[in-house]
């Protein structure tokens, strides 16, 4: 292995030298606590430390590193103390993540490190994302994202890249290329020769380096991001090294060829570059010694005070707790917006709109409330979107913050996480809400569980045009707010009428949570729900329900379409219904049902999602538990056929409740 020293300093030689001998040391500790029984998985990083200790001091402090299980350099090269790192580690309440993650699956903005989740390539995305708030906050910096060689199999590496390319955004793709993906070797994970080859096909540039040779990482990532810095670009870089233990210490190594251990044992990155500056007289082997003291004791010390810390005693409120950010937002110099506070329109005056119009009012609105906000999708720039609500946004805004984005769902997803990671707000529209499922891993596992795991709140808002009744067959016209009613983190919200749709969306802009905010498309130009609304400015407080009529015969439960559907058939057959519109379904208005059962005896559930997992189970299980003994007949259900949705008209009708709903509430009525 070969070292040439270049214009660096011996300050800056011996710097690459302890970052790498630290993490080393550490892990050397960490291995015999796990046999000692005192630690309970531990991912080795043993013979990669030039890497994570090479990028991370070529980067400047504040710009973000998105590592992996392997990269204990990035943390201790961030100077992160090591007695909070073994907290982490230990599930200890003073770790990063007080107690809720396993080692390296967490983030820090101090240190500005977002951490993975095991879901590999996930955080490909984000880091576009932080990469795009760089560009457009002119801030000239770079974000680097680790993969392994394995993690670039997945779609997300595909669909990060791409949209890093066409977007030009200063992002460094980087591959620890260490020969395996768990147990499974290069040759049957992949079939090119080099990563770097992948670059030519996104158009972008490609680099290759020993990943052991701490000199030549440190220099070309310091290289690449002065360039990028200035000139705005992804590239990748493929770092070829090898993994001397096992993925995991219980899985062993016994599916590697010996001969590889003995050859890479040889390239030991920390051993050859400490012979090196030794031949050089950089230092001594007793200037070694006295760093390995002083890191021993920080070590040993650190190791003594956490394992003497008490276990974590269960708070089930401070769980509650942290599964939602606090509603606290600046919306405007004059105003700040308080949890449970709804902004009041400043005038009285109104205009009739469709349900599109006053979406697309109310997104309007919030870009001109919020200039951090920034909004993503599949043709809604100049085309405006299919639905054509973003139309004309781009001559108000420009292309900077409403953005067209290549078909990748999930990279985009992720981008909008990065986006708030960097203190922005995001948007991003699903064409279509049948489209959502190939980013699903995004928003269940990324966007909902980060306030809960590390505080970093995910201010994203997912539009959703769903629904059926107009003929698009089973994959433009699903009813999917049932899956992600059952994910803590998120908010759901399904407005069914004009003035409720913008202020609602408001209002989920000025919340820093992840919303999931459905829009029925057979709503869209409805003309019989056209309404007047204000022409303002406004919220609608997330999570309470609208009582749509009021009565004392039955409580019909129910949001969306099926707020028409029983709102006109009650006003037609004389039914005196408490007609309740949730309107947020995640978290929904429990008060509110629970009172209206209560008042009425009889409780009727609608919606168009299919019956079977639908929303309406667990309304009933609530209703039954709580209103048990006010009840005068079973709580009755009424949804869509457990099939998907059919293309044919006729079929469709039959599909839905609307029609075949008005029997089973006279059969409830008349119990």
């Amino acid at each position: 292995m070969q070292f040439n020293k270049k214009h660096h300093s011996n300050e800056t030689l011996i710097n690459l030298y302890k970052g790498m001998l630290f993490p080393r040391m550490i892990e050397e500790k960490m291995l015999i606590l796990l046999r000692q029984g005192q630690v309970s998985k531990w991912f080795s990083g043993i013979g990669q430390e030039a890497i994570s200790t090479g990028v991370t001091l070529a980067l400047e402090p504040d710009e973000y590193i998105l590592p992996l299980h392997r990269n204990l350099g990035v943390w201790i090269n961030r100077n992160m103390p090591f007695e909070k790192l073994f907290s982490q580690w230990q599930g200890k309440l003073n770790g990063y993540s007080k107690g809720r993650e396993r080692s390296f699956h967490f983030g820090n903005n101090e240190h500005h490190i977002v951490g993975m989740i095991s879901h590999l390539g996930a955080m490909l995305g984000v880091a576009d994302g932080i990469a795009l708030a760089h560009k457009l906050k002119k801030e000239q910096k770079v974000s680097v994202v680790f993969s392994g060689d394995g993690g670039a199999s997945e779609g997300d590496f595909h669909e990060a890249i791409n949209t890093a390319a066409v977007w030009d955004l200063p992002v460094i793709f980087l591959i620890e290329n260490n020969g395996y993906g768990l147990s499974t070797p290069s040759n049957e994970q992949f079939r090119c020769k080099n990563f770097i080859d992948k670059a030519i096909g996104y158009g972008i540039q490609g680099y290759k380096v020993d990943g052991n040779n701490i000199l030549e990482v440190y220099e070309l990532i310091s290289n690449l991001a002065a360039s990028i810095r200035l000139n705005p670009r992804p590239v990748i870089v493929e770092c070829i090294t090898f993994r001397m233990r096992g993925h995991e210490e219980a899985s062993g190594t016994k599916y590697v060829p010996k001969e590889l251990f003995e050859e890479w044992g040889k390239k030991d990155p920390i051993l050859n570059y400490e012979n090196w500056l030794k031949n050089e007289g950089i230092i001594t082997d007793e200037t070694i010694a006295k760093f390995k003291d002083e890191f021993k004791k920080t070590i040993d010390e650190g190791v003594e005070k956490v394992l003497a810390e008490p276990e974590i005693v269960p708070d089930t409120a401070n769980e509650i707790a942290d599964v939602y950010a606090p509603n606290v937002t600046q919306v405007s110099e004059n105003f700040a917006h308080m949890q449970n506070v709804s902004i009041k329109p400043k005038s009285e005056t109104k205009t009739t709109k469709r349900l599109v119009d006053a979406i697309s009012d109310g997104l309007k609105q919030s870009m001109q409330q919020h200039n951090n906000l920034v909004l993503m999708g599949q043709d809604i720039a100049e085309y405006g979107g299919v639905f054509k609500i973003t139309q004309g946004f781009v001559d108000e805004f420009g292309k900077d913050r409403v953005r067209n984005t290549p078909l990748c769902e999930s990279a985009i997803l992720g981008a909008a996480y990065g986006l708030s990671i960097k203190g922005m707000k995001a948007m991003m529209e699903m064409q279509f809400g049948d489209f959502v499922s190939v980013g699903f891993n995004q928003i269940v596992n990324n966007l909902a569980k980060s306030y809960y795991r590390w505080g970093q709140p995910a201010d994203v808002v997912v539009r959703m045009p769903t629904g059926a009744g107009v003929g698009a067959g089973p994959f433009h016209s699903q009813s999917n707010e049932a899956w992600f009613f059952h994910v803590p983190g998120l908010k759901v919200v399904y407005p069914s009428t004009p003035s409720d749709a913008k202020g609602l969306l408001i209002a989920s802009f000025n919340d820093p949570n992840p919303i999931i905010f459905f829009e029925h498309k057979a709503l869209y130009r409805s003309i019989e729900i056209e309404e007047e609304v204000f022409d303002d400015y406004y919220e609608i407080e997330i999570g309470k329900a609208r009582k749509v009529k009021d009565g004392n015969e039955v409580s019909i439960i129910t949001y969306g379409a099926g707020v028409h559907w029983a709102t006109k058939h009650c006003n037609e057959a004389g039914i005196d219904a408490d007609i309740i519109d949730l309107r947020t379904l995640l978290p929904w208005d429990e008060d509110a049902v629970i009172n209206s059962v209560i008042k009425t005896g009889k409780a009727f559930i609608l919606h168009e999602d299919t019956l079977t997992g639908g929303i309406g189970a667990e309304i009933a299980a609530v209703i039954a538990d709580k209103c048990f003994t006010y009840l005068d007949a079973p709580v009755k259900r009424s949804a869509s056929l457990d099939t998907a949705v059919p293309f044919n008209v006729d079929l469709e009708q039959n599909f839905l409740p609307k029609t075949r709903f008005k029997k089973e509430l006279d059969e409830l009525l008349n119990f």
